[in-house]
Parts: C-alpha cells; structure tokens; sequence
C-alpha cells in the first residue's frame, strides 16, 4: 500500500511528540493500548490509523487530536 502524504505527516507529529515528552514507543503504545509494531507503523507513515485510533494516541501523549492533525 502507498503512503499518502498525510499518513506520512501524522507519523512526524507522533513521533516528534512522543520525543519531545520522552516517551518510548512501548510506553505510548501501552497508554493507548495498541501493539509498539503498530506506533511505530504510523510513525514510519506505514499505517493508516482510524480516528479511534488517533484519539488513543493524543491521550496516550497528553496533547488534543488536534495537535497531532494539525499539518
């Protein structure tokens, strides 16, 4: 499957995140109870992620759905 230009954009937004509030991939992923492969698919922009989804990880990294949309 290709990589839209979104998917690629949100994977930065999680991944710059998810840095900047020192948090490994399995300590997102166990917060938003998804698989680390998983988190680290949208980071790579690989994994296309359900709104559900997106709101689990703006919990997980304490920020709104809206700073992780926002590109």
């Amino acid at each position: 499957m290709a990589r839209t230009n979104a998917q690629q954009k949100l994977g930065k937004k999680v991944r710059k995140i998810r840095l900047e509030s020192d948090m490994s991939q399995e300590m997102v992923a166990e917060m938003a109870g998804l698989d680390r492969t998983y988190v680290s698919g949208i980071e790579r922009g690989v994994r296309n992620p359900s709104l559900r989804n997106i709101e689990k990880l703006a919990k997980a990294l304490k920020v709104p759905v809206h700073d992780l949309i926002d590109f």
